[in-house]
């Protein structure tokens, strides 16, 4: 299994317990970032200082975050089934979602100027418009527990079923198509839109990388360590995507073709989970334990 040493550098940004886990670059190409277990969220300026806003329960459990097509930041809020939106000034709102203990987990940017999220619990995928009007399309599946979700390729979205052992495909319009995956019990979680016209995802339990094409061809990668339990997932603008493994302590890398290269954590037990790029294409991502580390751009690009 190749290893390497590139530059990491590791800022800290919260006491271990608050729990940094979603991660992403915002419009400011200042690094975002939830403190699930603090009630929080954290901006990682370019001098390394950090800035913290309280969300407004604080037991809510932000879990992932995006950039919106108004320019704040929203995210989930997992243990109050609320969609919470952050100004680059630190501005915040919260909206309900109508299904009861939801449990909204990803969420993404649609192609139609909204955002979609998923509802663990209920079975749903949500849309939820800049000014916080939300619609629920149910899935035909019960017990699924959607996951994380991306725009694809083909004005959709997709996101993954984590216990129905799937990929799903919703539509503007609420159409649901579901692909059921090769290997049993898989656990999908991360998933995100490749540079090469596919959605590439994450088996946490099976401990490999997926592929799947716009007509649902689905292709699986075996990690060389099977217990890595490998957690998010973001395209790599060179090619290929990046991931974090979670047991493993690492960062992994994905060709288009399946080749993996891992990049050790400084920290022993830091529990990587939310990954993302930045503008430079270094890498970002959010260790459980209270920090964010930036893995400098691949030499090339």
């Amino acid at each position: 299994m190749p290893t390497h040493r590139p530059p990491i550098s590791r800022f800290v940004v919260s006491d271990p317990a608050a729990g940094p886990y979603g991660i992403t670059v915002g419009p400011d190409a200042a690094p975002w970032f939830t403190l699930v277990h603090a009630g929080r969220i954290g901006r990682l300026a370019a001098d390394g200082t950090v800035a913290s806003y309280p969300v407004d329960t604080p037991s809510s459990g932000p879990a992932i975050i995006t950039t919106g097509p108004d320019g704040a930041l929203w995210f989930t809020r997992s243990r109050d089934h609320h969609i919470g939106r952050i100004t680059t000034e630190g501005v915040t709102a919260s909206f309900p979602v109508p299904s009861a203990e939801a449990a909204p987990f990803g969420i993404a940017a649609g192609p139609d100027g909204a955002l979609w999220f998923t509802g663990m619990n209920a079975d749903v995928i949500g849309r939820i418009t800049t000014d916080g009007r939300i619609t629920e399309f149910p899935l035909p599946v019960t017990g699924g527990f959607p996951s994380m979700i991306t725009a694809g390729p083909d004005g959709a979205l997709w996101f993954t079923l984590n216990r129905a052992n799937a990929i799903g495909r919703i539509d503007p319009a609420g159409a649901v198509t579901l692909h059921r995956l090769p290997t049993a019990d898989a656990g999908p979680v991360g998933i995100t839109r490749g540079t090469d016209g596919n959605l590439w995802f994450v088996e946490i339990a099976a401990g490999q990388i997926g592929r799947i094409t716009p007509d649902g061809a689905v292709a699986e990668f075996a990690l060389p360590d099977r217990d890595a339990k490998p957690h998010a997932i973001v395209a790599d603008p060179a090619g290929g995507c990046w991931f974090t493994e979670w047991a493993g302590n690492r960062i992994g890398h994905v060709s288009a073709d399946g080749d993996f290269h891992h990049h050790d954590l400084p920290d022993p037990a830091s529990e990587p989970h939310g990954i993302a790029v930045g503008p430079d294409a270094a890498v970002w991502v959010a260790l459980e334990t209270g920090t964010v580390v930036r893995l400098a751009p691949r030499a090339g690009g």
